[in-house]
């Protein structure tokens, strides 16, 4: 069931973004060869808490037997496609890339954001990644609007990535957001009249999330039952924003990084 969120309800969302974008930013701009995936993970997570908020995605998923995931950041290295666990001690390296992906709750509501950077001088091959994934984001974004179908938005995300000689991940969505971390509709990285295709209305608040890999866009699961990278060990980045339909087109509540 879709929720429409109420104005009261929506600002909240925004005072969350704000800490959410903070954190994002904070963990970004200390990326560089040499710097652990755990370090950011504090960072993220020291920042959230000095805000005011509560990291989203620490034992998320936590189920009887199960602790949940383990980590403030998801942190996800080259061939490595969404959940890489942030709290890993692994140093990054000149040319790696590295995704981040974060929520936060505050006052009982969440936001989610996604982006990639690279360590140091990146490849040109994984600055195209990088940049097209950014910009096919803003393209998707650029179509919310009352009435829109999500299904234009998945369309234009294969459309230009594929375009540009990049594959879109199938087997992970978009989604909405608001008193739960996913909720309805599921926002599609491609176009398949299988997938449900849903009239967006004001007061909804989605996720849009393009995974773009250099090559195969199958994937795997890690051991650990978090990581999931590419079968073909392509790259891959991940752009995302929480995003509220508005009565005349949309707002970017993340909007700042």
């Amino acid at each position: 069931m879709i929720s429409l969120k109420t104005s009261e309800e929506i600002d909240i969302m925004r005072r969350g973004a704000r800490i959410l974008v903070a954190a994002l930013t904070a963990a970004r701009d200390a990326v560089r060869p040499g710097v652990s995936l755990k370090e950011l993970d504090v960072i993220a997570r020291d920042t959230i808490l000095a805000c005011g908020g509560e990291p989203a995605f620490f034992g998320y998923g936590q189920r009887k037997g199960q602790t949940g995931f383990p980590a403030t950041l998801c942190a996800s290295v080259n061939d490595e496609v969404v959940h890489g666990i942030g709290c890993r001690d692994i140093l990054l390296k000149e040319g790696d890339i590295v995704g981040f992906d974060l929520g936060v709750k505050y006052e009982k509501m969440y936001t989610d954001m996604a982006v990639t950077v690279g360590s140091g001088t990146v490849s040109p091959q994984s600055q195209k990644l990088i940049d097209v994934t950014r910009e096919v984001l803003s393209r998707a974004i650029a179509l919310v609007r009352p009435g829109a179908h999500t299904a234009d938005i998945s369309k234009e995300i294969q459309n230009y990535c594929e375009g540009n000689g990049f594959g879109v991940i199938r087997d992970l969505s978009g989604h909405g957001i608001g008193y739960n971390l996913h909720e309805e509709p599921s926002i599609f990285c491609f176009d398949d009249p299988r997938n449900p295709d849903v009239v967006l209305e004001e007061g909804m608040v989605i996720c849009i999330e393009p995974m773009v890999v250099t090559g195969d866009w199958r994937v795997t699961t890690d051991e650990d039952c978090w990581t999931i990278r590419t079968v073909d060990g392509g790259a891959a980045a991940h752009f995302e924003h929480t995003i509220a339909v508005t009565h005349d087109g949309y707002e970017v509540l993340t909007l700042g990084l």
